[in-house]
Protein backbone atom coordinates (compact mmCIF):
# COMPACT_ATOMS: atom_id res chain seq x y z
CA UNK A 1 0.00 0.00 0.00
CA UNK A 2 1.06 3.14 -1.10
CA UNK A 3 1.80 6.47 1.92
CA UNK A 4 -1.00 8.95 2.27
CA UNK A 5 -1.29 12.51 3.34
CA UNK A 6 -4.36 12.43 6.13
CA UNK A 7 -5.59 16.58 6.23
CA UNK A 8 -7.68 17.37 9.46
CA UNK A 9 -8.79 19.64 11.72
CA UNK A 10 -7.45 19.46 15.38
CA UNK A 11 -9.32 20.26 18.49
CA UNK A 12 -7.92 23.44 18.37
CA UNK A 13 -9.73 24.30 15.01
CA UNK A 14 -6.09 24.55 13.60
CA UNK A 15 -5.29 22.87 10.35
CA UNK A 16 -2.94 19.81 9.79
CA UNK A 17 -1.52 17.05 7.96
CA UNK A 18 0.67 13.72 8.43
CA UNK A 19 2.24 11.81 6.27
CA UNK A 20 1.46 7.82 6.83
CA UNK A 21 3.55 5.45 5.13
CA UNK A 22 1.89 2.03 3.15
CA UNK A 23 1.85 0.46 6.82
CA UNK A 24 0.13 2.94 8.28
CA UNK A 25 2.47 4.49 10.56
CA UNK A 26 2.89 8.38 10.93
CA UNK A 27 6.22 9.04 9.51
CA UNK A 28 5.90 13.16 9.19
CA UNK A 29 3.44 15.85 10.43
CA UNK A 30 3.05 19.20 10.52
CA UNK A 31 2.37 22.56 12.59
CA UNK A 32 -0.97 23.91 12.88
CA UNK A 33 -2.29 26.26 10.01
CA UNK A 34 -5.34 28.75 10.64
CA UNK A 35 -6.50 28.32 6.79
CA UNK A 36 -7.00 24.97 5.50
CA UNK A 37 -5.39 26.33 2.13
CA UNK A 38 -1.98 26.84 4.20
CA UNK A 39 -2.53 23.14 5.33
CA UNK A 40 -2.52 22.20 1.33
CA UNK A 41 0.48 24.63 0.41
CA UNK A 42 2.10 22.55 3.43
CA UNK A 43 1.89 19.31 1.65
CA UNK A 44 2.77 20.01 -1.46
CA UNK A 45 5.84 21.53 -0.24
CA UNK A 46 6.34 18.24 1.28
CA UNK A 47 6.21 16.81 -2.25
CA UNK A 48 8.53 19.26 -3.46
CA UNK A 49 11.49 19.07 -0.76
CA UNK A 50 11.27 15.60 0.61
CA UNK A 51 13.27 13.98 -2.34
CA UNK A 52 16.26 16.26 -1.12
CA UNK A 53 18.38 15.20 1.10
CA UNK A 54 20.14 18.25 2.19
CA UNK A 55 16.49 19.79 3.46
CA UNK A 56 16.53 17.22 6.31
CA UNK A 57 17.66 18.58 9.77
CA UNK A 58 18.60 15.32 11.65
CA UNK A 59 18.53 16.24 15.24
CA UNK A 60 18.84 14.36 19.00
CA UNK A 61 16.06 14.93 21.35
CA UNK A 62 17.04 16.03 25.16
CA UNK A 63 16.24 12.72 25.99
CA UNK A 64 18.63 11.27 23.90
CA UNK A 65 16.45 10.06 20.80
CA UNK A 66 16.81 11.20 17.72
CA UNK A 67 14.55 12.96 15.01
CA UNK A 68 14.22 15.11 11.51
CA UNK A 69 12.79 18.38 10.25
CA UNK A 70 11.85 18.33 6.88
CA UNK A 71 12.85 22.08 5.80
CA UNK A 72 11.44 24.17 2.54
CA UNK A 73 14.08 25.84 0.53
CA UNK A 74 13.75 28.84 2.69
CA UNK A 75 14.51 27.03 5.76
CA UNK A 76 10.91 26.97 6.72
CA UNK A 77 10.12 23.41 8.69
CA UNK A 78 7.19 22.39 7.41
CA UNK A 79 7.34 18.60 8.71
CA UNK A 80 8.49 16.61 11.83
CA UNK A 81 9.29 13.07 12.96
CA UNK A 82 8.21 11.41 15.79
CA UNK A 83 11.75 10.27 18.23
CA UNK A 84 13.40 7.18 17.40
CA UNK A 85 15.54 5.45 19.89
CA UNK A 86 18.36 5.03 17.26
CA UNK A 87 20.04 7.14 14.47
CA UNK A 88 19.25 4.22 11.44
CA UNK A 89 16.14 4.58 12.98
CA UNK A 90 15.81 7.93 11.89
CA UNK A 91 17.30 7.81 8.84
CA UNK A 92 15.11 4.75 8.04
CA UNK A 93 12.38 7.51 8.95
CA UNK A 94 14.01 10.02 6.32
CA UNK A 95 14.28 7.18 3.61
CA UNK A 96 10.15 6.38 4.31
CA UNK A 97 9.74 10.35 3.78
CA UNK A 98 11.36 10.99 0.39
CA UNK A 99 9.48 7.48 -1.00
CA UNK A 100 6.13 8.09 0.08
CA UNK A 101 5.35 11.69 -0.12
CA UNK A 102 6.60 12.75 -3.60
CA UNK A 103 3.16 10.56 -5.02
CA UNK A 104 1.21 10.21 -1.90
CA UNK A 105 -2.58 10.69 -2.24
CA UNK A 106 -4.26 13.10 0.22
CA UNK A 107 -6.97 12.24 2.12
CA UNK A 108 -9.23 15.16 2.99
CA UNK A 109 -10.74 14.31 6.53
CA UNK A 110 -12.12 17.37 7.33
Amino acid sequence: MAGKFELYEDKAGEYRFRLKAGNGEIILASEGYVQKASAENGVASVKTNAPNDDRYERKETKSGGHMFNLKASNGQVIGTSESYTTASGRDNGIESVKRNAPDARVEDLT
